[in-house]
């Protein structure tokens, strides 16, 4: 390894995410349409011990935390000792919120296998690469793939769908700069199953479905129905919800131009809110 490689960690929403039960092993059944976003973090490695550095506008959420516990370098250690190499030195430019529903260190610790795989030649489909991303945390396997995929069991359980009418559709982020920490938002739901998610047209699925996550982390959070509210009154919506376990909620759009016409009045609305503008792989 000679040189910086670089990765995007593509930010992962749930278009619609539906909860059956709680599990034996402490996870969630759940049913879900994840789709992502053509933006995210950036990961880059370079020959060195392997240590993790952190720049972005977001970095400062992780400044406190200890570097063996990061996704990222468990992921890269990890991955080192299946091929008997050593870890390299990771920079992590987070421009991602934290703790916002989006992926995460889920996304990040995808994009490193990726990075990984490329760079010492190896399949991303190797059984090795995809017990490690399952053993990493049950988004991992999705953010691995990138693309839209249909999501049982702890969310792990995958398969591809057809994505036509959502390739390249406008989308809007918009997160309050609130952490919602998972954990707290799957212990205050409600326990009520409400139905499966609907199979077939993805999009027409998504707007069917619901994301059953919403109504407590809006109990801990408030703030998320402003956000869904403004969201959701912008002309040429396609679809407005939350994504995971918010805070971040998402809007498609019709259009590019009436995206950024959205993204330019909830700037001059909440100019202290955090905002991307981009589309859907």
């Amino acid at each position: 390894m000679t040189a910086a490689i670089a990765e995007t960690a593509y930010a992962k929403i749930n278009l619609a995410l539906h909860v059956r039960r709680r599990r034996a092993d402490g996870y969630h059944d759940i049913e879900t349409i994840f789709a992502f976003a053509d933006a995210g973090d950036l990961i880059d490695i370079t020959p060195g011990d392997a240590r993790l550095s952190l720049k972005g506008p977001f970095a400062g959420a992780l400044a406190g935390d200890n570097p063996d516990d990061n996704l990222v370098m468990r992921a890269a250690r990890r991955f080192a000792a299946m091929i008997d190499e050593s870890a390299p030195a990771v920079m992590l430019d987070k421009r991602l919120p934290v703790a916002a529903g989006i992926g995460g260190g889920s996304a990040d610790a995808a994009a490193m296998l990726r990075l990984l795989c490329r760079r010492h030649d190896v399949a991303l489909d190797d059984p090795r690469v995809t017990t490690l991303a399952h053993d990493l945390g049950a988004d991992v396997p999705a953010c691995l793939a990138s693309i839209t995929l249909r999501g049982d069991g702890r969310g792990d359980d995958l398969a591809p769908v057809a994505a036509k009418t959502l390739a390249g559709m406008p989308l809007l982020l918009v997160n309050p700069r609130i952490a919602v920490a998972t954990g707290p938002v799957f212990a205050a739901w409600d326990g009520i199953d409400r139905g499966p998610l609907e199979g077939g047209d993805p999009l027409a699925a998504a707007r069917a479905g619901r994301n059953d996550l919403e109504p407590a982390a809006r109990r801990l959070c408030p703030t998320i129905g402003d956000v869904l509210a403004l969201l959701s009154a912008q002309p040429g919506v396609r679809l407005a919800r939350m994504s995971g376990s918010g805070a971040t909620c998402f809007a498609l759009f019709d259009s590019p131009g009436r995206r950024d016409a959205a993204d330019r009045t909830i700037a001059a609305e909440r100019p202290g809110w955090w905002r991307l503008a981009s589309r859907l792989r």
